[in-house]
This record gives C-alpha cells, sequence and structure tokens, in this order.
C-alpha cells in the first residue's frame, strides 16, 4: 500500500509540474517571441536563443537558491511590477510607437536602416533584448517558485520541470515569432496573457506582504 500510494502521490506531482510548466513557460515563449518578432530576420534567431540562454541560466541559479527565494516576501510583486515593464514595452511594439522613434532617429542622423540588419549593437536589438531580459527574471523567478512548491522538495521532480521548461521555451518562442510575422493581431493575445500573469502575481505578491505585516 504504501508504495502505491508513493507512486499515486509521485504521479500527482509530475502532472502538476507539468501543467505549471506549460502555463508558465508558455508565457515566457510568448515574450521572447513577441520581442523577437519587431526584429529583423537576421536578428530575430539571435534574440531568441539568446533569451532562451538566459532564461536557462536564471532557472539554474533560482533553482539552487529556492530555499531561500521561498523565504524572501514580497518577491512576487517585484515580479509581477517588472512584468508590467515588459507589457509596456511590448504594447509600444505592438502599436508601432517604438518603430515611428526609430523612423525618426534615422531620418534626423541619416542612419542606415539596412546597416542594422545584422548588427547586435542595434538600438531595435538591445531594447529588444532589455525586454527578453526583464521577462527572464520576473518569468524565471515565477516558474523556479511555481514548480519547487508542486515539488513538494522533490529533487527529481524538480530538475524534470527544469528541463521540461527550456524545451516548451524554445519550442514555443521560435513558433510566437514565425506567428507574429505572418498574423500581428496575435501579439495583442499575447500581451493579455502577459498582462494577466503580471496581474495574478502582483496580486499575490501585495497578499503576502500584507499578510507580513499584518502579523
Amino acid at each position: 500500500m504504501d508504495v502505491i500510494s508513493n507512486l499515486e502521490f509521485d504521479t500527482t506531482i509530475f502532472f502538476k509540474v507539468v501543467f505549471l510548466d506549460l502555463v508558465l513557460s508558455g508565457d515566457n515563449a510568448i515574450i521572447i517571441g513577441m520581442a523577437a518578432a519587431a526584429l529583423p530576420p537576421a536578428l530575430r534567431q539571435k534574440a531568441i536563443v539568446w533569451g532562451i540562454a538566459l532564461a536557462v541560466i536564471l532557472r539554474i541559479v533560482l533553482a539552487a537558491l529556492t530555499v531561500y527565494l521561498l523565504n524572501i516576501t514580497g518577491l512576487k510583486l517585484v515580479g509581477g511590477v517588472l512584468l508590467f515593464i515588459v507589457c509596456y514595452q511590448l504594447w509600444k511594439d505592438l502599436t508601432g510607437e517604438q518603430g515611428e522613434e526609430q523612423a525618426a532617429v534615422r531620418e534626423n542622423t541619416g542612419e542606415d536602416v539596412a546597416a542594422d540588419d545584422d548588427n547586435i549593437f542595434s538600438s531595435a536589438f538591445l531594447r529588444a533584448m532589455a525586454t527578453i531580459c526583464i521577462a527572464d527574471i520576473s518569468m524565471s523567478l515565477d516558474n523556479v517558485l511555481g514548480v519547487a512548491g508542486a515539488a513538494h522538495n522533490n529533487i527529481a521532480m524538480l530538475v524534470f520541470g527544469l528541463v521540461l521548461s527550456i524545451v516548451l521555451m524554445a519550442f514555443g518562442a521560435n513558433l510566437v515569432a514565425r506567428m507574429l510575422t505572418r498574423h500581428h493581431w496575435i501579439g495583442y493575445i499575447g500581451l493579455v496573457v502577459i498582462v494577466w500573469v503580471a496581474g495574478e502575481m502582483t496580486y499575490v505578491g501585495i497578499q503576502e506582504v500584507y499578510i507580513y505585516l499584518k502579523a
């Protein structure tokens, strides 16, 4: 009976971890894909690869610090605020405000548009990477905390969740970027998803801070 119950318990943890990864890594992939979609084709794949690599590193570091992170009150509130900053930047990209600003700068400075197509130091690429970095910090934090909570100190499940999140991000970010280049309106759906996640993180964070201050 003990063996069976343990297997059932592990199965429950497994499905919890898979579900959390599908949701949270999917959100991370949407942000990376949306930020990269605004770039020229030559830079798009670089942004996706670098963004995923950064997210992987952050997840490994944060997973190692999980025990300490779970004891920090208000961490999710900070993550939620960071995601709202990302939402604002993505909104500017979607509505074309950022593109108009770039066009104005190029017109005033005589900057060659084609020269930016493969320049990793271009303002467009650096801005996209800044957006991805902020999102990666926030979403990696949420992913690690969520998976750690579902894993219940099960190291194997924690590692499995980390690997699964990497695979989902790699597949999802490329898919989102390709879809956005063909169907611009899909970006608004992605933005709604990210706003929802940011609001949820902020709400949970505020509750944690309130309970801490009340105590």
